[in-house]
């Protein structure tokens, strides 16, 4: 089977990549370094684990598992780097994680627990930690992860199958269960449906909170690329998982008629079995695939953006980050651009112990932009703090902007300085959305607040489940340097109750 389809499964049938909006300034305090592996060696990486002593392990789409022993070392020296192939064999990885002693990946079929019995940095022991799931031989049924809760619990999510399956002299249909699902193994070792909903679920983090996100790309029933909250018994709207609430051991219930045609705004509303996700990426704006996760837990050594999610972006071939919130005890957020060029497509993220984001990629299979059809990049701070919007939160008649220096009074106080509109998508069976019932979003006020850093905008036309995109291009910092990414797109799904409409 040729891996040209894992990618199908992250970009849906698309423009060009260089298509899209205007590209903004690049930060130029972040600076990006590509790892140059053994001759021969093509590290097409879709999975990325730091282990407890600083080591990092790679899983490679050609079903290898390779050790980096000395990732901090210059990238550039692959004899300092020191590479070793540690495990071979496997059905498509999509995701490595170090847990409890062990290397766990996701191949089609299973979860796999990988094992050095004798300390020689071999994997010896390659033990099905889980399965249960369907598997028809269909392209399109990849599978993801695992991430570790703060509970010990492994998450990880399955793709819809797309089309029928393989029909070959004595086939037989089988059992397909759990397409489209998030999938938990606990600590006691027992498989656990969680949420439906899914189409291409490709992207998988943890917050600072222990809370697990997901990713989607735009397809039926997903108007652009949503960043999901997982839990238990949600339903998040893609209706091919439906056909297996039925089952005895499913938490989600049949949420009931969603009707289609209309806003998912609209359908959030007539239905709330169906849930809205915590951010969604616009389309092309922030993209047109959205991939891993990775949560900044570096304690400030990769700048001010600490405890945000960094999310990978495939066509493009760049990192998005996005602040999240909770408001009514579910979160939402805002999303912005964060860096450009990197080789080819992000598939996985991770930070390494000294705070450097790595970055690993692969464009087989489909186009993204840059220079190289596989990569290994790290991406290091260079401790000058850039100017930036740093966090959107929502009130109950407009919105708080926090900024990562203080800013110059004079134009941040300006209504002028700030543009703002909320738009939605149809919730459909056909492929994708535009934006659709925009309407103006208009400040009518501007407070600077008192650590100098933040502004207290008061707006009209605030809507519930719509896409709030913000413009803060006519504000400056103290030391007159404009935003780098000046625009902020906040999923605004409920207001503080206080004003809740």
């Amino acid at each position: 089977m040729r891996f040209s389809s894992l990618l199908l499964l992250l970009v849906p049938v698309v423009a060009a990549a260089t298509a899209g909006t205007a590209t903004p300034a690049v930060s130029s305090v972040y600076h990006t370094t590509s790892y140059t592996p053994p001759v021969g060696v093509k590290l097409e990486v879709t999975g990325i684990a730091r282990l407890p002593d600083g080591r990092v392990a790679v899983a490679i789409r050609r079903g290898e598992v390779w050790l980096l022993q000395n990732p901090e070392a210059d990238p550039a020296n692959p004899d300092a780097v020191g590479y070793k192939r540690i495990a071979s064999g496997l059905h498509e990885p999509i995701g490595l994680l170090w847990h409890q002693g062990a290397l766990y990946t996701m191949q089609r079929s299973e979860l796999t627990r990988l094992r050095d019995l004798n300390g020689d940095d071999l994997i010896d022991d390659y033990e099905c930690a889980a399965k249960g799931w369907g598997v028809s031989g269909n392209y399109h049924e990849y599978a993801y992860g695992p991430v570790a809760d703060h509970q010990g619990n492994l998450w990880m999510t399955l793709n819809t199958t797309l089309g029928g399956g393989v029909k070959m002299p004595g086939h037989r249909p089988t059992d397909n269960p759990w397409r489209g699902w998030a999938m938990r193994l606990t600590p006691a070792g027992v498989l656990e449906p969680m949420s439906a909903g899914f189409r291409s679920p490709a992207g998988l983090g943890v917050n600072a909170e222990g809370d697990v996100f997901c990713t989607d790309q735009q397809v039926n029933y997903w108007g652009t690329n949503p960043l999901l909250h997982l839990r238990k018994g949600a339903f998040f709207g893609h209706k091919a998982a439906l056909i297996d609430v039925g089952r005895p051991e499913s938490p989600v219930r049949h949420p009931g008629e969603i009707p289609e045609g209309g806003t998912v705004a609209e359908a959030a509303r007539l239905n709330p079995n169906y849930i809205l996700p915590a951010a969604w990426l616009p389309y092309p704006q922030l993209g047109q695939s959205a991939t891993g996760i990775a949560c900044d837990l570096s304690n400030g050594k990769f700048g001010p953006f600490e405890k945000q999610l960094f999310v990978g972006e495939f066509t493009f071939s760049r990192i998005n980050r996005v602040f999240l919130e909770k408001v009514g005890g579910e979160y939402q957020g805002a999303a912005f651009r964060f860096l450009e060029g990197l080789q080819c497509g992000p598939i996985r993220l991770e930070f390494l112990p000294d705070g450097s984001l790595l970055s690993g990629e692969t464009n087989r299979g489909w186009n993204s932009s840059g220079t190289r059809s596989f990569a290994l990049e790290r991406i290091r701070w260079s401790g000058e703090v850039p100017f930036e919007i740093l966090a959107v939160r929502v009130q109950d008649d407009g919105f708080v902007l926090e900024f990562t220096k203080r800013v110059d009074p004079r134009t941040a106080v300006r209504p002028e300085s700030y543009l703002g509109s909320s738009f939605t998508y149809i919730y459909q069976q056909k492929y994708g959305s535009p934006e659709i019932d925009p309407q103006p979003v208009v400040v009518t006020e501007v407070t600077l607040l008192a650590d100098g850093k933040s502004v207290r905008l008061r707006c009209t036309g605030l809507r519930e489940r719509y896409v709030h995109e913000l413009h803060a291009s006519g504000v400056r910092s103290r030391d007159d340097e404009s935003i780098v990414n000046p625009i902020a797109y906040y999923t605004l799904n409920r207001l503080p109750k206080s004003a809740s409409r």
